[in-house]
């Protein structure tokens, strides 16, 4: 269904809430909280209210008592958009064509905290392989092969915190559930510049990953193809690595 950009939103809280953010948009410097409560009709009150839970979760900032201005968390969410769109974009094409090459899905994630975030996905049903993780579906770092791929450009202190946030639990028989073991894994993906999931993940199926970077050479996505333990082929990740690297050239990336 069509959006409507004159639809209300039908919890009173969100339209305030979204009045106070578009008053704050509009103007380059700090807003008085007198200003703010003139310009959405709100009182000082209920304003205040709002703007001081709003700046908790640092979507509006308070640089001094009584005055507000749109906080940097919008700044990191609209940069992780606009990445995503631009992976996605950059991506979509090269990966038709290397799912025509293999006839396995080949999929698209992005980290997003101690997880990958599957953002895109070309497959066809004649893979025979049942499809366990759907565009948006989340999987652990340590359990996939684009997850890998980013705890090994991490330093040795924030792969630890990982493993102690974590306790780098289990899905298989075969997961990686020891730091030292996921240490050295984790040196060989950075010594070749790819990584691998052999049923970590789900029993059954294997995955290999290369890594997508952008103009500034920051690791942002991974691009994997997945497919049935027995038919995964190693001949694959030349063509898995030139692919990323395509798309990487396509987003500014000059290594």
């Amino acid at each position: 269904m069509k959006r409507n950009e004159n639809q209300t939103p039908t919890i009173q809280v969100m339209g305030r809430m979204f009045s106070l953010l578009n008053v704050l948009a509009a103007h380059p410097d700090p807003v008085s909280l007198k200003l703010i409560s003139e310009q959405t009709g709100l009182h000082p009150s209920t304003a205040h209210r709002i703007l001081n839970d709003l700046a908790i979760g640092r979507y509006v900032d308070r640089p001094e008592a009584g005055s507000y201005r749109l906080g940097m968390r919008l700044l990191e969410l609209g940069n992780l958009v606009k990445a995503r769109l631009d992976v996605r974009d950059a991506a979509l094409a090269p990966m038709r064509e290397l799912h025509k090459l293999t006839h396995q899905p080949v999929n698209l994630s992005m980290r997003q905290g101690d997880e990958i975030v599957y953002i895109e996905r070309t497959y066809s049903e004649r893979s025979g392989m049942q499809v366990v993780r759907a565009v948006g579906g989340r999987a652990p770092l340590h359990l996939t092969s684009v997850g890998k791929l980013f705890l090994a450009h991490d330093d040795a202190p924030r792969v630890r915190a990982y493993a102690a946030r974590t306790g780098l639990a289990g899905h298989t028989r075969n997961s990686i559930t020891d730091l030292p073991v996921l240490e050295r894994e984790l040196a060989k993906v950075l010594q070749y510049g790819s990584a691998r999931d052999n049923e970590e993940l789900e029993l059954g199926v294997r995955c290999m990953a290369a890594g997508i970077f952008d103009d500034q050479g920051k690791l942002i996505a991974g691009l994997s193809i997945s497919a049935p333990a027995d038919r995964l082929e190693e001949s694959w990740m030349d063509r898995l690595q030139a692919t990323a690297t395509h798309i990487s050239t396509a987003l500014g990336h000059r290594g």
